[in-house]
């Protein structure tokens, strides 16, 4: 008998080795294997579909910048303050860090990021474009909006000089004198809130080449066809408009929105789109969470360019 159990389980070996192995065999033994052929240089946002999201208050992330990047968000912002020669960054003074700096949470990240969306390699010697951080939209730029919370027109050297290694490399955004722009993979923009905020708007225009830009006013004072023109603000200053939603709009997503709210946002998208300048809506309500995403879809509907967000992952749903 045991003659014969052991030809069975030969006959039973020599079954099994002849079988091919099916996908998912093939699929488990090369992700084992380590394969090169399941990996390329620019990965590192493999499948991620960028989408017209802003992170506000990026930096209050458990982990800056990424997470954004994660759920595909193209524009992120930080909160920075000057202390001797150095950007900080925090909400306040008393959430600032000696490690959580301008340079460490965002110039050395992207630094690196792009550099590996970017390659020096046989096939890319007679490239002449840079890829940005998104491998599923290499031309799509990260916005990068930068909150100078001390005074702006002390701090903007500051944030003139950090943005250097970038600006080496032709890692941003610039526009020049004849009003000429060529797209780079960051689009650095000076934000506060107008007219109060600290970003220097002389300081911004004086710039050329110009590759920091100002986040102009969405109400009051962009051109339009009801008001006088107003040529201060144009897509080589201000590639960005943005408003206090609450005071311009005020909706707060539960009932029906009136015809005069909707038409401030139509109206003020408009304005924007005819300098082609984008438009974004900040502070949004973000309870209840029906509410929010009733005032989200509006927006998105009535042509605002950017998704102002905090929930990153409930944004990133509405696309």
């Amino acid at each position: 008998m045991s003659a014969i159990f052991r030809l069975l389980a030969l006959l039973t070996l020599v079954g099994l080795s002849s079988q091919r192995p099916g996908v998912l065999d093939e699929i488990s033994m090369l992700e084992a294997s380590n394969s090169t052929l399941l990996r390329y240089p620019t990965d590192f946002t493999q499948n991620i579909v960028p989408k017209a999201i802003h992170s506000h208050n990026d930096y209050w992330r458990d982990v800056p910048l990424l997470t954004a990047l994660s759920f595909g968000v193209a524009s992120v912002e930080a909160d920075v303050w000057l202390v001797g020669e150095t950007l900080h960054v925090g909400h306040e003074m008393a959430a600032l860090t000696t490690a959580r700096t301008f340079d460490s949470l965002y110039i050395q990240p992207l630094l690196s990021i792009i550099a590996g969306q970017n390659p020096k390699t046989q096939f890319t010697v007679n490239q002449t474009s840079i890829n940005g951080v998104f491998d599923t939209s290499s031309a799509t730029p990260l916005q990068l909006l930068v909150d100078m919370k001390t005074d702006g027109p002390s701090t903007l050297p500051f944030v003139l000089s950090a943005l250097q290694p970038l600006r080496d490399l032709g890692y941003l955004t610039t526009c020049v004198s004849n009003g000429t722009c060529t797209p780079g993979a960051i689009t650095v923009v000076g934000t506060g809130n107008f007219p109060a905020g600290n970003t220097p708007l002389d300081g911004i225009l004086a710039l050329s080449p110009r590759d920091v830009f100002f986040d102009a006013p969405l109400t009051g004072k962009l051109p339009s066809q009801r008001e006088p023109l107003n040529s201060t603000f144009d897509i080589t200053v201000s590639p960005l408009a943005s408003t206090d939603y609450e005071v311009a709009v005020g909706w707060s997503g539960i009932g029906n929105i009136s015809d005069a709210q909707l038409s401030a946002i139509q109206t003020l998208v408009a304005d924007a789109h005819g300098l082609g300048i984008r438009a974004r809506f900040w502070d949004t309500p973000g309870w209840p969470i029906n509410a929010r995403n009733n005032v989200w879809k509006t927006l998105t509907d009535n042509g605002a360019d950017w998704l102002n967000a905090d929930d990153l992952e409930a944004a990133a749903t509405m696309f």
